[in-house]
């Protein structure tokens, strides 16, 4: 239920590129997490791609436009999350960067940046959840994005979240800080070290006894899902959100089309 309550933090929502092509779901959930702990949430349209493929690829002046676009499209809330390490980490890091030869848009992305904040880190961090009123059936394993991890500090705050829901029991992968392989445009440039190191993922998993894989990046996810599907692994792959919001009973990250 939308909040109305003018006193209530205003937030506005990063949707994220893939999750609103590929897994609106995470959106939807990210919403409901947001209004249960008392937020004002609003999605601006006029938001675009964070910047972050033109970044990695070295092209600069594509990104510098990219940027001024995002922040003139969450100007005045009082806070922007993403349900993304890696597009909150281009916004909060990686803007301000952008923009070290104008003055006057270096401020403006220093201000985005200290208004920017991933999802789950938001909630435990900042507006103190503690605990989610959801269920889910099953043994998880939390994969920690290299971005949000790194980045955004995002480690314990999705743990400490995930052992307030009913059934679920977490088992830990030996390597969870280690890079899944995706990195964007790296899988695409060096496909033979991508396949080794999301392969060496799988293995984890698999391991771990786990029935489900989280992931607060999308990426990361649709990377580990498509090559458990492949290798024939019976685990299913969910953003953390959409745990955490009572709302992981459709099919699963490579399962099906939601459009």
């Amino acid at each position: 239920m939308a909040i109305t309550d003018k006193s209530a933090p205003r937030v506005a929502l990063f949707v994220t590129c893939l999750v609103d092509l590929f897994r609106p779901n995470v959106g939807f959930a990210a919403v409901k997490l947001l209004e249960d702990a008392g937020c004002r949430v609003e999605v601006p349209r006029a938001q675009t791609c964070c910047g972050q493929p033109a970044y990695n690829a070295g092209d600069r002046a594509t990104a510098r436009r990219i940027a001024a676009q995002v922040i003139a499209a969450f100007e005045g809330y009082d806070y922007v999350v993403a349900p993304s390490g890696s597009c909150a980490g281009m916004l909060k890091r990686h803007f301000p960067g952008l923009f070290a030869d104008d003055a006057a848009m270096k401020a403006s992305a220093d201000d985005l940046a200290a208004r920017c904040h991933e999802l789950v880190s938001f909630l435990h961090d900042v507006l103190g959840v503690t605990a989610v009123a959801a269920r889910y059936d099953g043994v998880v394993a939390y994969h920690d994005g290299c971005s949000g991890l790194r980045e955004m500090g995002v480690k314990r705050q999705p743990r400490a979240l995930l052992e307030s829901v009913a059934g679920l029991s977490l088992a830990e992968l030996e390597g969870a800080e280690t890079c899944c392989g995706f990195g964007g445009t790296f899988c695409v440039k060096y496909p033979d070290i991508s396949v080794r190191m999301v392969s060496d993922k799988t293995a984890e998993v698999a391991a771990s006894g786990a029935d489900t894989l989280l992931a607060g990046d999308l990426g990361c996810l649709m990377n580990i899902a498509g090559r458990l599907s492949r290798e024939g692994r019976p685990v299913r792959a969910r953003h953390v959100a959409e745990v955490l919001a009572g709302m992981a009973g459709g099919p699963a990250i490579g399962e099906g089309d939601e459009r």
